[in-house]
């Protein structure tokens, strides 16, 4: 099984139990070792009471495609702490995406960056997660392990 066929295997059986991820609306669009593709319609149920997008919504977003960036060698993998600077408001009818990408990983501890744009490709967030990989543990017990 190749690094990509194992990230894959892993964000399905990850996709399939995310029920939060699945209610908010986003979409699994890509991953890949190392990162991930996610993106999110904003409702008007997930707006604030200056008619944005809850700014705590967009940071689930993120730290969604942080999840699956982060776990995608199959060794489970869970956030340590993150930071997210909004820099612009997203508003009903636009569609997020948010791209993780892995910055560094050292023995148990990784660094991912992930940025939010909205369908004009304007910056809306940008946020970096740490990352812990649990000893021994796989996401699915069943596959394989990468170093990715």
């Amino acid at each position: 099984m190749t690094a990509e066929q194992l990230a894959q295997a892993v964000a399905e059986a990850m996709w399939a139990q995310d029920r939060a991820s699945q209610a908010l609306g986003m979409q699994l669009e890509a991953v890949a070792p190392g990162t991930a593709r996610l993106s999110m319609p904003i409702r008007a149920d997930m707006l604030n009471g200056f008619a944005l997008c809850h700014g705590g919504l967009i940071g689930t977003l993120a730290d969604s495609a942080f999840a699956f960036a982060c776990n995608s060698g199959n060794q489970l993998t869970v956030a340590s702490g993150y930071s997210i600077d909004i820099v612009a408001g997203a508003r009903e009818g636009d569609v997020l995406t948010a791209k993780a990408q892995r910055k560094a990983a050292t023995g148990r501890t990784g660094l991912y960056d992930v940025q939010v744009h909205n369908q004009r490709g304007e910056l809306i967030a940008e946020f970096r997660g740490r990352a812990y990989r649990l000893k021994d543990r796989r996401v699915v017990p069943e596959l394989p392990v990468s170093g990715d």
